[in-house]
C-alpha cells in the first residue's frame, strides 16, 4: 500500500514528553501547505495524540476493498491520517496489548491502509527503540525510507535518550535527517522576547557530535500552544511567530 508513496519520513525521540507528536503533526500540516499531498502515520499505539492534535477525534475508519481508508483532514483530501486512536471508543480507552499483537496491528497499519497517491507519508512513531520501531523497520526494507527526524529538548537527560536513538538509526541502517531541538527557551506572550529556562544549545552540540543537521530549534511559545486540538498549521494562522519561520526551513531542508 505504499507503493504511491514517494517519500517516507520517520519521527523518532528517545523520551517520551519532547514533543514528537506535535512535531509532526505540523510538520505534515506545513507540507501540507506547501502544496504536496502527505499521509500522517501515528503509529503510538500506547499514546495515541495525532487525533486530538488534528482535531480528529470521534472519527471512524472504514474499510474499503483496497484497504483501510484513512481519515482526511478536509475535502482537498491533502492530508491522510490514520492512527489507533481511530479504532478506541474514547480518549480513555487503554491499548493493553502485548508485544505480537502491537507488531501485527503496525504491520496492518504499513500494508492495509489505501493512501493513494503521496509525495510525503510522516511516521510517528512511540519514544525509544522497542518492537514498534523494529517492525516498522522490517515492513520498511522493500519501501525506501527517506530516513528519519530526530526530536529532542536542550536538557542533558533528554539528549542522552537520543543518543541512543541515534545508535538504533545506525544499526538498522536509517539515514539521519536531521536533529530538531523543541521547547528550545520561552516566548513571552507580552514582549516576544525568548528566555532559555532550560540549557540552550543541546541540539546543535549533538548535531555536530553526530555529523547530523541541525534542522532547527523551536522554542515554546503559549500562541501555538493554542493551536493544539485545532488541526491549523501554524504558519497560516501565526505566520509571523519563530516556530512559523523554523517550520517553513524545516520543510525546505527535507524537500530540496
Amino acid at each position: 500500500m505504499l507503493d504511491h508513496v514517494k517519500h517516507v519520513i520517520l519521527v523518532l525521540s528517545g523520551k517520551g514528553g519532547v514533543g514528537k507528536s506535535t512535531v509532526s503533526t505540523q510538520l505534515a500540516l506545513t507540507l501540507k501547505e506547501s502544496g504536496f499531498k502527505v499521509g500522517l502515520l501515528d503509529v503510538d499505539l500506547c499514546g495515541p495524540s495525532v487525533p486530538y492534535l488534528l482535531n480528529l477525534e470521534g472519527k471512524d475508519v472504514h474499510q474499503s476493498s483496497e484497504g483501510w481508508v484513512p481519515i482526511y483532514t478536509d475535502s482537498s483530501k491533502s492530508l491522510a491520517v490514520m492512527s489507533i486512536g481511530f479504532l478506541l471508543k474514547n480518549r480513555n480507552d487503554a491499548v493493553i496489548w502485548r508485544g505480537p499483537k502491537k507488531t501485527a496491528m503496525i504491520r496492518q497499519f504499513l500494508t492495509d491502509v489505501h493512501w493513494e497517491d503521496l509525495d510525503y507519508l510522516i511516521i510517528d512513531t512511540p519514544p525509544g527503540t522497542s518492537d514498534e520501531h523494529i517492525t516498522v523497520m522490517e515492513c520498511m526494507r522493500e519501501v525506501k525510507c527517506d530516513g528519519a527526524v530526530i526530536v529532542t529538548t536542550p536538557q542533558e537527560v533528554a539528549l542522552e535518550d537520543v543518543r541512543k536513538e541515534v545508535t538504533f538509526c545506525r544499526k538498522t541502517n536509517i539515514p539521519i535527517i536531521g536533529i530538531v531541538e523543541n521547547m528550545s527557551g520561552f516566548v513571552c506572550p507580552n514582549c516576544r522576547e525568548c528566555t532559555n529556562i532550560f540549557s540552550s544549545g543541546g541540539g546543535q552540540s549533538l548535531a555536530e557530535l553526530i555529523k547530523a543537521p541541525l534542522l532547527g530549534t523551536l522554542p515554546i511559545d503559549p500562541r501555538v500552544g493554542v493551536l493544539a486540538g485545532t488541526g491549523k498549521a501554524v504558519i497560516s494562522e501565526i505566520p509571523d511567530c519563530t516556530t512559523s519561520t523554523v517550520f517553513k526551513e524545516i520543510v525546505e531542508k527535507i524537500t530540496k
